[in-house]
């Protein structure tokens, strides 16, 4: 089993920054990648960025150039946020897959309004 727990959310303002975290514990071991999702009210749920355990990076459209995932150590996965818009407001979620499971934590909530 592995837990996650996210930190981080917050209301910002248009082109300002957040820092979510997302904390594992349980059995990290052998996680092959962890990611970052996010809900808007009346959408689905949609990758935002993930990172497999060899680095590489995955980016969404929406967010490229203006995110950045980090895995900061075996349990800390972390996804600043930079010139941040009206439309990232929304729960954002973090994702690991271990032995074929996938893992989700409680979300955390960004809004960005003026």
């Amino acid at each position: 089993q592995v837990q996650l727990v996210e930190s981080g959310g917050g209301l910002v303002q248009p082109g300002e920054s957040l820092r979510l975290s997302c904390a594992a514990s349980g059995s990290i071991f052998s996680i092959a990648s962890v990611g970052w999702y996010r809900q808007a009210p009346g959408k689905q749920r949609e990758l935002v960025a993930d990172i497999i355990s060899g680095g590489r990076t995955y980016y969404a459209d929406s967010v490229k150039g203006r995110f950045t995932i980090s895995r900061d150590n075996a349990r800390n996965t972390s996804l600043q946020m930079n010139s941040l818009k009206p439309e990232d407001t929304a729960v954002y979620y973090c994702n690991a897959i271990r032995s074929g499971i996938n893992y989700w934590g409680k979300g955390t909530l960004v809004t960005v309004s003026s």
